[in-house]
């Protein structure tokens, strides 16, 4: 995505990459930090912030806590999503629930996503 980021929001990205989630902490030092292309987390990108990045397969890995099941969460998501993928962008959301439940399947959903990714753009 080669779209100016909002800068006022920086720092905030800083802070929620020293202040991650047990969840986003488990996907990052247990899988994404170390994977074949690089991700970055707490990405700002426009005027949002993703939690995970691929730009090279322009994949974002959202995971959800219980503040995007509110009705205001979610209309956030709904706006997010779609400005993201104006840009090309695919977004997918992964409860946290499934990060304690289902590590494993995550990791090869993600695997999978990318590797589609990067063949369509290929």
């Amino acid at each position: 995505m080669q779209r100016k980021h909002n800068k006022d929001i920086v720092p905030t990205a800083k802070m929620l990459r020293k202040n991650m989630t047990k969840e986003e902490n488990h996907l990052w030092y247990d899988f994404l930090r170390t994977y074949p292309v690089r991700f970055s987390r707490q990405k700002v990108l426009g005027k949002y912030i993703a939690d995970f990045y691929c730009a090279e397969a322009k994949l974002v890995i959202e995971l959800d806590g219980s503040g995007h099941y509110t009705e205001e969460g979610k209309q956030y998501d709904e706006e997010r999503t779609a400005f993201l993928e104006k840009y090309g962008l695919t977004v997918i959301r992964i409860p946290n629930t499934e990060i304690h439940k289902n590590f494993r399947g995550v990791c090869e959903y993600i695997d999978q996503l990318v590797e589609q990714s990067l063949s369509q753009l290929r």
